[in-house]
């Protein structure tokens, strides 16, 4: 759902917990904590690159954070993700996104970038969080350029359209991936992503992996497994299939967006299996991102969410409240309706399903046709993956496709 990164990381460095960093606490006094930060170079090609920063926090909780560093080599942010990225020279800073502003005592924040590179990509120098230096260097690890053949090339402009953020191209395979239980990982698949997002992994206790199996015409296979405690009223993870936009672009050839008025079909298809080791409280669904812009990019928040609940257990609900029952595609489902920042519109299905073939843009035309929902708004991203609140198992897909047009 929120935001909310694809191979084992290539080069990493360590920042060592040791000078204070000022956090706002509360209006009355600033605290100081120590904090560490890991950087990595989760991907590398050509003259482009993927970073992955994550901050931790081993001090006193903080409220509100900006964290700078230095770019020791010439490297160029062109997007971003988790926070608000500016870059003026070789210096880097990043505001956080308002929803992780604050950084509990022992708490992480995981954040990342597409960049570009020439010549050589060093790792980062002078870290620091809201002004303060974040400690010593631990050894960082050899950076090293990934094989990937061209077609795994990204975006290396900030103005490039959604469309160009990378160009990766299918291939058939049905080769079992490797788990990744890195949080945020990206693991990239043609027009598809695999994302490990974990955006409320704070309200809980566990971890989730996610895995991609490979793509075979327009069919991706992919799974997740999960073991969460904690908070039952909060979802903690949402690993999913991304089909363009995720506070970013990372792939081509989605189609997407494309405008309500244009009147093309979202054709989605998709069968997976729920094995619960333990008993769960979840929901399995797709989650559909609109904006009231045409080509959106890390900053832009969207305007409204539509998710479409194909299972649940454990008594899982939606945010909002209930509406109205409807008919979609020949099943019932009942539709609620939330604010979170943004409007999000919730159609639950009346019986569980683990197979489903649909055209979404049935249930963006009933938030039309109610009045809710404007057709000049920009369907910007198809995603879909299990909400975990609480409970541990897995989910495997056999066949996920969206198709566009």
């Amino acid at each position: 759902m929120l935001a909310k990164r694809i191979v084992v990381p290539l080069s990493v460095l360590t920042v060592g917990a040791a000078a204070a960093v000022a956090g706002v606490l509360n209006a009355d006094a600033a605290e100081t904590a120590a904090c560490s930060v890991t950087y990595s170079v989760a991907s590398q090609w050509n003259s482009g690159f993927t970073g992955d920063v994550k901050i931790r926090n081993t001090g006193a909780a903080v409220s509100g954070w900006t964290l700078g560093f230095t770019f020791p080599s010439g490297q160029k942010i062109s997007s971003g993700w988790n926070g608000a990225w500016a870059q003026t020279g070789s210096t880097v800073m990043v505001k956080d996104a308002g929803w992780n502003a604050a950084i509990a005592a022992g708490g992480q924040v995981a954040l990342g970038f597409n960049g570009t590179w020439s010549g050589s990509n060093a790792a980062p120098t002078g870290f620091t969080l809201n002004g303060i230096t974040c400690g010593a260097t631990a050894s960082p690890g050899t950076s090293k350029t990934a094989t990937a053949s061209p077609s795994a090339s990204k975006t290396t402009s900030p103005t490039t359209s959604p469309s160009a953020s990378k160009t990766t191209s299918p291939t058939a395979t049905t080769t079992k991936g490797a788990e990744n239980c890195t949080d945020y990982a990206a693991l990239v698949r043609g027009k598809y992503w695999v994302n490990n997002n974990v955006w409320g992994k704070a309200d809980g206790a566990g971890s989730q992996c996610v895995r991609e199996n490979g793509l075979s015409g327009d069919n991706l296979s992919w799974g997740t497994s999960w073991n969460w405690s904690g908070d039952t009223t909060k979802v903690k993870s949402y690993a999913s299939a991304v089909l363009g936009w995720h506070w970013g672009w990372k792939a081509t050839g989605t189609g997407l967006p494309i405008q309500l008025s244009a009147g093309k079909q979202v054709n989605a298809s998709w069968n997976f299996q729920v094995t619960q080791t333990t008993s769960n409280i979840m929901n399995v669904a797709y989650d559909l991102w609109l904006h009231d812009i045409a080509n959106p990019d890390w900053q832009n928040n969207p305007t409204d969410e539509v998710m479409v609940w194909l299972y649940k257990s454990g008594g899982a609900g939606p945010v909002g409240t209930k509406q109205a029952t409807v008919t979609i595609a020949g099943t019932t489902w009942d539709l609620y309706k939330g604010n979170i920042g943004w409007n999000v519109y919730s159609f639950v299905r009346t019986a569980n399903t683990s197979s489903a073939s649909l055209d979404l843009t049935d249930f963006t035309d009933d938030l039309v046709a109610r009045g809710w929902l404007a057709k000049s708004k920009h369907l910007s991203s198809v995603q879909a993956g299990p909400e975990i609140f609480t409970g541990s198992g897995r989910l495997d897909t056999t066949a996920y496709s969206v198709k566009i047009g």
